[in-house]
């Protein structure tokens, strides 16, 4: 009889507990999309970069400075961007839950402690020195009014075309000769060429490596490869001339899946 009055209380402990007991169990943490704004003063700021450190994805802002990314709570997203100081932050369930999330940027200034510059007496403050200072104009082609002061400076391709294309006399041969051989044929495709070339690396560094890495799953020694891939695209140079980077990454994007399915990357 005494046995039993004493097992009823702990039978009821037991059943007491055991629902707070299941709440403490942890729970699958499930991705989340983290969405906002990089700007400055009220600005979005494009070709900013977020790489999420902990889940190792990467993502860029779009041109009004907009960013969207798969996040868990407790990650850490590592903010950076040309002339801006680099930011981190942990994702909250605020942030997750946040309409309006806007993240401001700092400008980077490289601040110098005040010296004092003999015999000229620099303070080392740009601004202020810039206009106490008294300095000669130097000699230009501009400050000499040439002719050739604002030409733009050829590359090896470009002269060596127009010197297969020009002549002197009355008949001039080069011209006619270089025709004849094909050398401008080759010439012109040789142009056209390095022009492409030249194209395509502006591309590639608007963008880090890493993304196409981390987004486009790209491995990055075949990132020259797979940029020659995308080149031969006729649609890629109009995208480069018109330097919309949220349409070009678009294009890559899909040009990264084409790219692992013909060279068997899945």
């Amino acid at each position: 009889m005494n046995s039993e009055i004493k097992v009823a209380p702990l039978l009821f402990v037991a059943l007491l507990i055991s629902p707070l007991l299941s709440q403490g169990q942890d729970t699958p943490v499930r991705n989340r999309e983290l969405k906002g704004r990089i700007v400055e003063t009220g600005e979005g700021i494009p070709n900013v970069h977020l790489l999420n450190l902990s889940a190792e994805r990467a993502t860029i802002t779009n041109a009004d400075g907009y960013f969207s990314m798969d996040t868990r709570v407790g990650d850490t997203v590592l903010i950076s961007a040309i002339r801006y100081e680099r930011k981190t932050f942990v994702v909250t369930d605020q942030m997750l839950e946040s309409s309006g999330l806007q993240i401001e940027m700092v400008p980077f200034v490289n601040e110098l402690e005040e010296v004092v510059v003999r015999p000229y007496n620099l303070s080392g403050k740009l601004d202020e020195d810039l206009l106490n200072l008294s300095v000669e104009e130097p000699v230009t082609a501009a400050s000499l009014n040439l002719p050739n002061a604002y030409a733009k400076k050829r590359t090896q391709a470009e002269r060596q075309l127009i010197e297969a294309k020009t002549g002197g006399g009355l008949i001039p041969l080069n011209p006619v000769l270089n025709a004849i051989s094909g050398r401008t044929k080759m010439l012109k495709k040789r142009l056209a060429r390095d022009q492409a070339y030249l194209q395509t690396q502006e591309v590639r560094a608007r963008y880090a490596d890493s993304l196409f890495v981390s987004e486009l799953n790209i491995p990055e020694i075949r990132i020259p490869d797979f940029m020659y891939f995308c080149e031969m695209d006729s649609e890629f140079a109009g995208l480069a001339d018109s330097e919309d980077l949220l349409k070009m990454w678009d294009f890559l994007k899909a040009k990264g899946l084409e790219y692992r399915k013909a060279n068997e990357l899945e």
